[in-house]
């Protein structure tokens, strides 16, 4: 590690930030106190009473799918409510289990996206990724089921939420304004947490080290907390800290967790619990590096390059408080009461280079020094109802509900008291001066409330023939101030109709289509700082699933077209402003259409053969003032290929995969001839491979190397004019301990 790094003032910038990991850390390792017993007795890990976790959000079914699993069979609520299997939801859906998590060592929400079917991930900067599906972006997330919003522009670090916190990863590619209150036509990723369903003390510690001298030590412990095992306690605790292939910069992590579930009665099961996760980062970048010389030619800089200086962070910190009542009345109806606190919060000292320096000199670039800090606070209550009804001498299932979610949004920032020149950037080495910074001020403070009512069934029409009817009634409205100007707008009462039919062609395949309309109110806002009016439109999807060797193994068919009205994109012609920190402004698209098909084949081959492979093909396109077709959000890649198998011999298990993706490109200006220039990404494949060998019934160790060829991508291009590297070849060596 050189002496840039180790001197790095992330390592001596604790003050408050520190105080509070630390009380944080505390209170769960007391909290926990309870379950170290799971460390004084050797016991088989983490053993649980069904499927990958029995989770509050899903209802029991008969089947047991056992941990190492890469499919699901239990019932899920992420797209009806209503309970449905995978088979049984009219809607794609991919689910990143535990075991798959493990495999590829897959550490963020990030690294789930980027290697699951038919989502991709492009880097806004050193600390925000955006996410996309089928030509949209991707801004519907749940959390055990309840809706959460997040906002990739004001991060607080949720795209890089630790993975340690989940069980699963569940992800619905289409409009899933049924459950979330907005029917945009992308993907909802819903985030299924941990629970303390072992009948026995049982734990998990691993420890692992990387490139770039990160190291990552995890402990995951739960256990009965009284006699009869009614009352169950578990806590997760991770630290990573480590540096990064790009220059001065690293991370240092903390996630703390802990939840109780109890069984109050026989019908009814009350789990409380909370997490934490605090990023604190040095060099932290804001947008990338120039894509053009000032003389209009491409630049070509080191993937090590970088336009954070020694003092840049963008310190994040996530909390959760959430408690879920569960009730099974005698009739077999079921009843859940959900409360949710999230506190998001980011601590940002930042510095943005723009323009484009000389070939030979490396002058040119300006700079802006910028001091933000944010605070998102969103309170969540939830309560849904559903059970099977006769009818017509069938049975048939209703769920019903209200979901009532406030947010309040404060956005600080303070004037830098002056401003120094870049120099050349060339020899650029991360010292650039930090400026002092004048007395803080609000230029955002808003409210966001959204309630939703909704209803749906599932009518049985004959044995073969299944509808899923329903509808939501959706509010929404925000108000507040921004940069001194009054902001109040909304809409009341809108309805969001939802229709999906399955018919059973054999046991093992399912026919299914479905139908939604759009309705999303918009944050984006124009060139004079005006929102967008709300996103309108349909959605349809038909598709087969495949089921085989007993559920072990899953496949499906997926076309879908997707028409929009206003959808946001960036305006070309506005010219960015670091003053105000407005960076892009957007535009409303109409006639845009999306259209394509998905294939996805999940599962086991074999008893010792797992794979995961997908297909996504889909263009996205609008209609210009001529009638002619223009594709739109074309930064993300139209084309991918998900691909990852792994294979077990005796204690030994070897795995390895490609994400190819197809091209992406952003239409920029070049400085020196003022011509729009398209900046592409062309197609390219990341080859990944691990292999895990069981040392002992409880010990084992893995290897896990990606992007084993080195293959030089850019994580992205064209986003301020600017671009970024994606990461060279990296390894990791862990070592994991069950007892």
């Amino acid at each position: 590690m050189n002496a840039s790094i180790r001197n790095n003032p992330r390592k001596l910038r604790r003050g408050a930030s520190a105080s509070r990991r630390l009380a944080a850390q505390l209170a769960a390792q007391l909290a926990s106190g309870m379950c170290i017993a799971g460390i004084l007795a050797p016991v088989p890990a983490l053993a649980q009473n069904s499927s990958e976790e029995r989770n509050d959000n899903e209802e029991p079914i008969d089947e047991i799918v056992v941990r190492g699993s890469y499919v699901v069979n239990d019932r899920l609520q992420t797209a009806t409510g209503l309970g449905l299997t995978v088979q049984e939801t009219p809607q794609s859906v991919s689910i990143m289990t535990y075991q798959r998590i493990a495999d590829q060592d897959l550490r963020s929400l990030t690294d789930v996206i980027s290697n699951s079917a038919g989502v991709s991930s492009r880097a806004y900067d050193s600390s925000r990724n955006a996410f996309s599906a089928r030509g949209f972006d991707v801004d519907n997330y749940q959390i055990d089921g309840v809706p959460v919003h997040w906002d990739g522009g004001s991060s607080a670090g949720e795209t890089q939420i630790d993975t340690t916190l989940y069980e699963r990863v569940e992800i619905v590619r289409g409009a899933t304004g049924l459950l979330t209150g907005v029917g945009h036509p992308s993907a909802s990723i819903n985030l299924v947490r941990k629970h303390a369903n072992m009948n026995t003390a049982s734990g998990e510690l691993s420890a692992s080290v990387g490139r770039w001298d990160t190291y990552n030590i995890e402990l995951d412990l739960g256990a009965p907390l009284n006699r009869s095992g009614s009352i169950r306690g578990r806590t997760v605790l991770s630290y990573e800290d480590g540096d990064s292939f790009v220059n001065y910069a690293g991370n240092e992590k903390t996630v703390v967790y802990g939840v109780i579930d109890a069984d109050l009665t026989d019908q009814t099961v009350l789990s409380v619990g909370a997490s934490y996760q605090d990023n604190d980062p040095t060099a932290s970048q804001w947008g990338g590096l120039p894509i053009f010389f000032s003389d209009g030619t491409r630049t070509d800089f080191a993937r090590s390059a970088t336009v954070g200086a020694d003092w840049t962070y963008w310190a994040t910190e996530h909390e959760t408080y959430f408690a879920n009542l569960n009730h099974e009345f005698v009739n077999g109806w079921q009843a859940r009461v959900n409360v949710n606190r999230t506190e998001s919060n980011s601590d940002m000292r930042l510095l943005f280079l723009y323009g484009s320096p000389d070939p030979a000199t490396g002058i040119g670039l300006g700079s802006f020094p910028a001091w933000y800090q944010n605070q998102r606070k969103q309170d969540d209550f939830g309560v849904r109802v559903n059970g099977n009804y006769s009818l017509f001498g069938r049975d048939h299932e209703l769920v019903l509900g209200v979901q009532i979610s406030r947010q309040d949004f404060v956005y600080d920032t303070a004037n830098a008291d002056g401003f120094s020149n870049v120099g050349n950037f060339h020899e650029w080495d991360g010292s650039f001066p930090e400026p002092g910074w004048g007395e803080p001020y609000t230029f955002e403070d808003t409210s966001t409330d959204q309630d939703g009512y909704y209803l749906a069934t599932r009518l049985s029409a004959t044995d073969s023939l299944k509808l899923v009817l329903g509808a939501r009634i959706a509010d929404w409205r925000q108000s507040g101030v921004i940069w001194g100007r009054e902001t109040d707008y909304g809409d009341d009462g809108v309805v969001v109709p939802y229709a999906g039919a399955l018919y059973d062609l054999t046991e093992q395949h399912t026919l299914y289509a479905s139908f939604t309309e759009i309705f999303e109110p918009q944050e984006a806002r124009d060139a004079d700082n005006l929102p967008l009016d709300p996103l309108l439109g349909k959605n349809v999807e038909i598709g087969v699933k495949s089921s085989f060797l007993d559920g072990r193994l899953h496949t499906t068919v997926t076309y879908f077209d997707t028409r929009q009205e206003n959808l946001a994109v960036e305006d070309p012609d506005f010219v960015p402003d670091p003053g105000s920190g407005r960076l892009v402004a957007y535009m409303e698209q109409d006639g845009v259409e999306s259209d394509g098909f998905e294939l996805e084949v999940v599962g086991e081959l074999t008893s010792n053969w797992r794979i995961s492979a997908s297909y996504t093909d889909f263009d996205a396109t609008a209609e210009d003032t001529d009638g002619l077709a223009n594709a739109v959000n074309t930064r993300f890649p139209s084309k991918l290929l998900r691909v990852f198998t792994t294979y077990d011999w005796s204690n030994l298990t070897i795995g390895g995969g490609v994400n190819w993706e197809g091209e992406s490109y952003t239409d920029v200006v070049n400085p020196a001839t003022g011509d729009s220039e398209r900046a592409y990404q062309d197609e390219y494949a990341l080859v990944h491979l691990m292999a895990r060998y069981r040392l002992s019934d409880r010990l084992s160790a893995q290897l896990n190397i990606d992007n084993l060829f080195d293959e030089e991508y850019f994580s992205q291009i064209g986003f301020y004019t600017q671009l970024a590297y994606g990461e060279p070849r990296n390894y990791t060596l862990s070592v994991r301990y069950a007892f």
